[in-house]
């Protein structure tokens, strides 16, 4: 009876995690797929399916169109299967004929029979779509419930930190850096925490006078208010609320999205920063996680309330978009990059050299998600 109460209470598997995570999931995989549905029946292509989810159908209707909207079993994903496609990759190789078993109204509408630009749209909306919803979902936090924001301004320098090392007093003011102005405290935490060996110009205000000191952040562990690790660049400064006023600024609608556009922007560019550095080795890998992590951290998330939660789903909605537009094939990007070969040959390239390509991503693709799954499991030894 224990076991089963700690499994279904606020701070359980079910209420504490699970319901988080599906909550999450389930509205950026469906914004996703609309964007994708949505903008290929301005495009006049045809939908069989709008699946959340994968394997088999849960609950399900058809519409007029003759959609089967589905919710399914596996919550790790989705798809629209549009007219004329083998599978819900929307692919359409080797021998394959689209408009096999298709009748003649299926054939006006089926999806390798639209022009490649049509065809593109349709893919690259799904990604888009994910961009939107998180601007709309930072700037109605926002609009709602304003921003804590603090003055740039140094409360204390950490002994033997870089800071120090650069000359960094207390009560200096931040300007800019690397030529970039500061507004607020935050400002320098984003900048420097990505750049962890590299130096930057600082321009402070000391006394009513500008000083420029140069400062190259370390790379050093910390741990968020959940206990997880991770390694970030650090000058050695701190706020407090004292110094820096920290306050809750308001904002109006039109204000709201142009912040809500920006923290897109630092998303999108902090995501492929990382992303980067794995690839060229400056970046550990060990980030990097799969539906074991996002429920995780979903369920640490959801103990923080609702909002917190809402600006989770913005973060990893953008993140997703970013996945989908690799130029991978099996992914969004990988579609558009097929078909921007499309478009300078004037022809689609051949199916076998297609195959080639899905059979290459699908393996890059399995190899990810089989890393990322290592990770969450390393991730959840270690911490027991």
């Amino acid at each position: 009876m224990d076991f089963l109460m700690n499994l279904i209470s606020t701070d359980g598997f079910i209420l504490g995690t699970l319901v988080p995570f599906l909550f999450v999931l389930t509205i950026v995989v469906f914004i996703h797929e609309l964007g994708h549905y949505w903008i290929g029946r301005m495009c006049g292509i045809g939908a069989k399916v709008f699946s959340v989810g994968f394997g088999p159908e849960l609950i399900g209707f058809d519409d007029k169109r003759g959609t089967r909207w589905r919710l399914s079993a596996i919550p790790l994903g989705g798809y629209v299967k549009f007219i004329g496609d083998m599978n819900a990759a929307s692919t359409t190789t080797t021998d394959h004929d689209p408009g096999e078993g298709l009748s003649e109204a299926e054939l006006r509408e089926a999806f390798q029979n639209k022009s490649v630009w049509r065809r593109a749209a349709t893919v690259a909306a799904g990604p888009i779509a994910n961009f939107i919803l998180a601007v709309f979902i930072f700037a109605a936090v926002f609009a709602v419930f304003g921003r804590s924001i603090a003055d740039p301004v140094v409360a204390e320098v950490r002994e033997n930190s870089a800071a120090e090392a650069a000359g960094i007093m207390p009560d200096d003011i931040f300007i800019s850096l690397d030529g970039i102005e500061v507004a607020e405290f935050s400002d320098v935490q984003r900048y420097v925490s990505p750049r962890a060996g590299q130096p930057i110009e600082m321009v402070l205000d000391r006394n009513s006078e500008q000083v420029t000191v140069t400062v190259t952040p370390e790379r050093l562990e910390v741990e968020d208010r959940f206990g997880n690790k991770i390694e970030q660049g650090v000058i050695g400064v701190l706020n407090n609320n004292e110094v820096g006023n920290r306050r809750i600024q308001n904002y109006g609608v039109g204000e709201s999205f142009w912040l809500g556009i920006k923290e897109v922007g630092y998303v999108i560019s902090r995501t492929a920063g990382y992303l980067s550095g794995v690839v060229v080795g400056r970046e550990k890998a060990d980030q990097i996680g799969g539906p074991i992590r996002v429920a995780q951290v979903s369920g640490q998330v959801a103990t923080l309330g609702f909002v917190a939660l809402l600006n989770l789903a913005a973060v990893l909605s953008v993140s997703i978009g970013l996945l989908n537009l690799l130029p991978i094939p099996v992914l969004d990007g990988g579609h558009l990059l097929f078909y921007a070969f499309e478009a300078v040959r004037g022809k689609p390239l051949s199916a076998n050299a297609q195959e080639i390509g899905y059979k290459i991503g699908f393996a890059l693709i399995l190899s990810l998600m089989v890393f990322a799954t290592w990770n969450d499991i390393s991730l959840l030894m270690g911490a027991s």
